[in-house]
């Protein structure tokens, strides 16, 4: 199996159930990891993958929802809750929490497989969308404290004149800054620099604005 293959995590107290799934989800071509309570899963050191983690609703000790409120954040992978026990209040619970699916015992194969599949693109393009923001922080990280006070004018498109009058500086030295900020941002544009900083959740700052 390849080192970078998505994962499929399984949280579920019945063994007969795991079982089932381990067979389904290998031979669909998923690694599969296996836990019988919340508290296993919590102790597992999940490597760096796209994941989705199929959740029983019903488990001994922190059942599903708890365990879904304990993880949520950035890195959790799409959950897929299959139980039993389903009922419309637990089923609004998950899905307002962030659940992709909510699914019933027995399962149908198609549709598992269609939710898993679901949850692991949707995982894949979070992790990418959080490296590049990580690369673009990075980034912005080499800025000096003057770049970082200049870098709302230029995304503004204010004039290097304008931006010197705003700062209290000469025109030549906003053009030497505006030069490394794009230098350092790795911006191959003033359009590509904005984006960048919208990223990283800077806004824009035109002339006369109140500082």
């Amino acid at each position: 199996m390849s080192g970078r293959q998505p994962i499929v995590y399984v949280v579920d107290d019945d063994y007969r159930v795991r079982e089932a799934l381990q067979a389904l989800l290998a031979s669909a071509g998923y690694e599969v990891v296996v836990f019988d309570s919340a508290a296993s899963y919590l102790n597992f050191n999940r490597p760096d993958r796209a994941a989705c983690l199929i959740l029983d609703l019903d488990l001994p000790g922190m059942n599903g929802l708890e365990l879904q409120r304990k993880i949520t954040g950035e890195d959790t992978p799409p959950i897929v809750f299959l139980t039993a026990h389903g009922d419309i209040p637990s089923t609004v619970k998950a899905m307002k929490a962030g659940a992709t699916e909510f699914l019933s015992k027995p399962f149908d194969d198609e549709e598992l497989l269609r939710a898993i599949e679901a949850g692991i693109q949707l995982d894949t393009s979070t992790r990418a969308r959080l490296a590049e923001l990580d690369v673009i922080r990075k980034r912005y990280a080499l800025l000096t404290p003057r770049e970082r006070e200049v870098l709302p004018f230029v995304i503004a498109g204010l004039l290097n004149k304008q931006t010197a009058w705003e700062l209290g500086t000469s025109e030549i030295t906003i053009r030497i800054h505006r030069g490394q900020i794009m230098k350092k941002m790795e911006a191959e544009s003033l359009a590509d620099l904005v984006r960048l900083a919208a990223r990283l959740g800077i806004e824009p700052l035109s002339s006369n604005t109140k500082r």
